[in-house]
Formats: C-alpha cells, structure tokens, sequence
C-alpha cells in the first residue's frame, strides 16, 4: 500500500517518469497528478487527481487517500517562463518543495525526489566540465529558486534525516512531449519543424553549446538514483548528471544527414542571455562514482529516434 505520488505529471518529464514507474511498479501504485489533465495514456493507465500543488489541505488529503510513501515533485516553472513570472515562479518552485520537506520531516511520507538544473550555475562558473562542487551564482529566477532548493534539500537531510535525492538535469529531448518552456527547448523544437517545413528558426546562436540528455536516459538515471541503497547517496543537494553536449550547428548537421533540405536560421532572443550563463559540459563523475550512472544514447542514435517518431506522431 505504499504508493508513489508523481507531481506535475503533465509536463515534459512527469508524462514519461509516470508511464515509465508504472510499468516498473504496477498501474495502480503510481498516483499521477497535477493543475491539468495529463495526455490520454497518463489519464487512462492509472490514477489521477487534479490539483494544485500550492493547495497544502489537498496534497495532505491526497497522500492520505492513496497511502503515498514517496513523491516526486516535478511542478515548476522553467527558465524562460519563469523570466517572465518571476514570483510566481518562486511561489511554485519553493513553497510546493518546503511543503513536502516538512511532510518528510514529520513522517508522512518517506522518500522525495526533486529535479534540480544546470541552470543552478552561473556567468562565473567554470563552463567546461563544470565540477560538482564549483562556484555557484545563477543570474534566472529559474535558477535562484533550485539553487535554494538544494540548500534546502541537505539542510533537510541532515537536519531531520529526510530521504531527498536530486539530479541535475541538463536539456532533456524527447517526442512524446512538445517543449514547455526552457531554454534548451529548441532541440526538441527543431525536429518538429525540420519534419513540418523542412526549416527551423533557433532562439539561440549557431555555437552556443550546452549539456544535453536523451529523456529515456534521464528517466533510467531518475528510478536508478531513487532505488539506490542510502549508504551509496553521498551528495544530498543534487548531483550533476551529464550525457551530451552540442550546438544548434552540431544537431542540425545530424538531422540533415536524414533530411538534405533542411536549413537551420538563427535569431536570438532573451534566451541565449540564460544559455549564455550556462555551463557547455558536465563533469558527472561522482554520480558515476556513487550509484553507477551511465548514459547509452548519442547524438547521432538520438536524432534517428526523433525523427523516426516525431514523423509517426505528425503522421497521426
């Protein structure tokens, strides 16, 4: 009867993070939830309960309901949206963390998962394989409000003993989800529209480099880190995570291997101020270290399977 609460099982994560852990655990141990209805295989495979993660009187009655023992929390508002929300943003991704906190601390449930970013570093952070441990100054709302999160993830851990893990996550690419919002969202958006009009318009410049993650990779390191034994979780802030790294350049070269016509313009816009603040490259060597993380997919292995399947689902 201890059930899995996925918060903010409507974005680009929680959709897949829900199927994934309901496949691994069954249908109706996994409780989706979130402000909106989720896509049709979310909505059918499972539980679901709409709510907002800032109504603390309904979370409560939610993890009593359902007999939740572990939450992962993926509500928030991502870089770019939260440029132009910034309180709302830090409502969001402070108030629903804490909130949850506390509820560990007391015992209600046992065990939380946060996605922390790359976007916690900053302009003055090393940018090449940027360290687990380095200099830490974000310049995003987006940012500010995770890097908080983590100081509040291990001040919880070893305060009250809180089970909290976090990952880092860089970009994250996937087709069954369309881009919510953040910066590294072009390189799910150009596949779309490499597939539609044979051109993209990118928001960020021709070399800008940054750390990247095919989503069935994150999902495996996300389950991986979170089924680890205790005594192997040596960092509880969040750890860095890595896989990739490329330019607009760089993945447009790959998709026009499959599609010739294809032509890429650049038009910057705010965003390439945030992805300028950003790290290129991640040094995830502790996670590797610690729990045995490894990524499998490439770039060229990454753009054949998103062209494959963002053609079936424009197809359909």
């Amino acid at each position: 009867m201890n059930r899995i609460l996925v918060i903010g099982a409507s974005g680009q994560i929680g959709t897949e993070l829900t199927l994934e852990l309901r496949k691994k655990y069954g249908n109706d141990q996994v409780i989706a939830s979130d402000i909106r209805e989720a896509p049709e295989d979310v909505m059918e495979s499972g539980p679901f309960e709409i709510f907002d993660v800032m109504d603390d009187v309904k979370l409560y009655e939610v993890i009593k309901k359902h007999h939740i023992k572990k939450i992962y929390l993926l509500a928030a508002l991502l870089s770019g949206t939260a440029e132009k929300h910034p309180k709302k943003a830090w409502d969001l991704n402070m108030k629903s963390l804490l909130t949850i906190l506390e509820m560990a601390k007391d015992k209600i449930i046992d065990q939380i998962f946060w996605p922390s970013t790359i976007a916690v570093f900053g302009p003055t952070t090393p940018r090449i394989n940027t360290p687990q441990l380095t200099i830490m100054e974000p310049s995003t709302v987006y940012g500010i409000s995770k890097q908080a999160g983590e100081r509040w993830c291990e001040y919880y851990y070893h305060k009250f003993q809180v089970d909290v893990r976090s990952l880092r996550y860089p970009g994250l690419i996937s087709y069954k989800t369309e881009a919510g919002g953040g910066t590294t969202d072009y390189a799910v958006e150009i596949f779309y529209e490499a597939l539609k009009e044979k051109k993209y318009h990118c928001f960020l410049k021709e070399h800008t480099k940054l750390p990247m993650m095919y989503m069935a990779d994150a999902l495996r390191a996300t389950i991986d880190l979170m089924e680890a034994a205790p005594h192997r979780i040596k960092i509880r802030s969040s750890y860095n995570l890595s896989a990739l790294s490329f330019t607009p350049h760089e993945i447009a070269k790959e998709i026009k291997k499959h599609i010739p016509e294809f032509c890429i313009y650049y038009d910057p816009d705010f965003r390439q101020q945030i992805a300028d603040s950003w790290p290129e490259s991640i040094d995830d060597s502790e996670s590797r270290k610690d729990w045995g993380w490894s990524h499998e997919y490439t770039l060229p292995l990454m753009t054949e399977i998103m062209l494959r399947e963002v053609a079936k689902k424009l197809t359909n």
